[in-house]
C-alpha cells in the first residue's frame, strides 16, 4: 500500500473523549431542568419551545467540541452574540446561567482535566454573552 492511499487515523476530539452525544444530552437536559424553574432565566426562554432550546444548545456544544455539524447545517454560523442580543443579559442572568451550568457539568463525572476544559469555555461564553453592564454612577444596566 502506498503512503498516499493509507488512511490516517482521525484525531480523537473532546466530544469523543467525554462520551459523545450521551454526555452532551445529559449536560443540556440537566441544565434546562434547572433553568425552567429559575425566576431570572426562565422568562428569557420561549415557554412553548423548551425542547427546541435544548436541541439547539446540544447541537451547538456537540459541534463546538468536535461532534456532528448539525448546528451549522440547520442554523448556519453560530453568531452567538447576535443571536443573544435581543435578550437583556446582565450580571444576574450570567451568574444564574453559570450556576445551573456548573451543576450540570458536575453531574457528568468528567475527569478534572475534562471538567476544566469544558468549564473554561462555558465561563468564557457566558461572560461574552453579557450585554448589560452595571453603570458605576447610577447603578443602572446599560448596553
Amino acid at each position: 500500500m502506498s503512503e498516499s492511499s493509507r488512511s490516517l487515523p482521525s484525531a480523537r476530539t473532546f466530544y469523543d473523549e467525554v462520551g459523545g452525544s450521551a454526555t452532551f444530552t445529559k449536560l443540556v437536559a440537566s441544565f434546562y431542568a434547572a433553568v425552567r424553574t429559575d425566576p431570572v432565566l426562565a422568562p428569557l426562554y420561549p415557554q412553548d419551545d423548551w425542547e427546541g432550546a435544548e436541541v439547539r444548545l446540544r447541537a451547538f456544544l456537540e459541534q463546538y467540541w468536535g461532534g456532528p455539524t448539525t448546528y451549522s447545517q440547520q442554523r448556519g454560523h453560530p453568531r452567538l452574540r447576535m443571536r443573544h442580543a435581543p435578550f437583556a443579559i446582565g450580571p444576574a442572568e450570567r451568574d444564574a446561567w453559570l450556576t445551573h451550568m456548573r451543576d450540570a457539568v458536575d453531574s457528568l463525572g468528567l475527569t478534572a482535566e475534562q471538567d476544566a476544559t469544558l468549564w473554561g469555555y462555558l465561563e468564557m461564553a457566558a461572560r461574552s454573552m453579557q450585554n448589560r453592564f452595571p453603570d458605576d454612577a447610577a447603578g443602572d444596566l446599560t448596553p
